[in-house]
């Protein structure tokens, strides 16, 4: 005879799902609110994380100083006008050879573009000058007909664009006050909360900032790999601008995805209208490996010792955040997970049972 269902057991199970689901919910709510909240300030939440992610970079020089006797103020001044002396720099080290080579790079485009032509006028296209000028009236009667859609995107554009530099700007106005009153805010954000909060926001703050120095100082590390190696493939080849695209590399490595299609466009571009279709070809195949490498080795393995993340995690993290919020939603995938894994630490380490001695074993050792 099979053993029947306990009521009351069943009854038990029963309220414990139900409330389990309840407290759920309620998370997923407040979860919610707090995202629809964080979107609505989006325009004050973006500059204030920009600017702490410049503070990581520029924080060590500036305790540096502060640790020599000089002034909070003095310290954050100085290394704000060298952090821009320096950005400054690398737009001059990558614009200036740009621009005094110009002519050749116009000639160069012009030259490639016959080169073309002529390509698709031999075997096996065999595309005559009149198909190549239909194509390009029916290409222009297309522009035309979308004038409109494109004067709405140049106008998007622009706004992002704006939009980017005041976010940079008030980023470095941040950046200056972090660096001059940063070691304060703990302290004043303890005195300010009631409670066991006054002990346990301070510590999670504290763990958060070194993930965030953590995930700046592994990025920076997996920008100068790519520029090394592309830079490296683009002297042996012989690819004028080397320096400035080496550069050009680095700095597009802390803007997810489009950064490096960027630099690895222009990087073909130059190798196309200086060295030809076929050093081109070679350029963009090295570009491909180490990006591969990069996004598959280099960056998941030194963000994950950085991080304290698995390289499956940082994976997903990127691809999550890409789906999500695009651009944006790529660069800030992976802090923001190291974020969620510091704070589900602490609280982990705090809900654990604390393993104490059993009194036998505190008598032995008293006796």
């Amino acid at each position: 005879m099979s053993a029947g269902l306990s009521a009351a057991r069943t009854r038990a199970a029963l309220r414990t799902s139900a409330r389990v689901s309840g407290e759920l919910l309620l998370i997923l709510v407040m979860l919610a609110v707090t995202l629809w909240v964080l979107g609505r300030m989006w325009s004050v939440v973006w500059p204030l994380l920009v600017g702490l992610l410049l503070t990581t970079l520029t924080w060590p020089p500036a305790r540096f100083l502060r640790r020599h006797g000089w002034r909070p103020a003095l310290a954050a001044a100085v290394v704000t006008v060298a952090f821009l002396l320096v950005v400054l720099g690398i737009v001059a080290l990558i614009a200036v050879p740009m621009s005094s080579q110009t002519d050749e790079l116009t000639d160069g485009v012009v030259e490639g573009i016959q080169r073309l032509r002529e390509w698709a006028a031999g075997p096996p296209l065999n595309i005559g000058d009149d198909e190549i000028t239909g194509a390009m009236d029916s290409a222009v009667a297309r522009i035309q007909d979308s004038v409109g859609s494109i004067t709405t995107a140049v106008a998007t554009g622009v706004g992002a664009v704006v939009n980017g530099l005041i976010t940079a700007v008030l980023g470095v106005f941040l950046m200056f006050f972090f660096l001059k009153d940063g070691p304060r805010f703990l302290p004043w954000l303890a005195r300010q909360l009631p409670g066991r909060l006054a002990t346990d926001v301070p510590v999670v703050a504290l763990r958060g900032w070194e993930t965030l120095g953590s995930f700046v100082r592994s990025q920076a590390l997996v920008g100068l790999l790519d520029a090394v190696f592309i830079g490296l493939g683009l002297w042996i080849l012989d690819v004028p601008l080397v320096l400035p695209l080496a550069v050009l590399t680095f700095v597009s490595a802390f803007v997810p995805i489009v950064g490096a299609l960027f630099a690895g466009f222009v990087a073909v571009l130059i190798a196309l209208v200086s060295n030809g279709l076929t050093d081109a070809l070679m350029v963009l195949a090295i570009i491909v490996v180490v990006q591969q490498l990069e996004g598959n080795v280099f960056q998941p393995i030194l963000q994950s010792r950085g991080l304290g993340l698995h390289a499956a995690v940082i994976l997903l993290a990127v691809t999550l955040g890409g789906s999500l919020s695009g651009i944006v939603g790529s660069l800030l995938a992976v802090p923001l997970a190291a974020l969620i894994a510091v704070v589900w630490n602490y609280v982990r380490e705090q809900l654990t049972d604390q393993l104490t001695d059993p009194p036998e074993a505190a008598a032995t050792a008293d006796g």
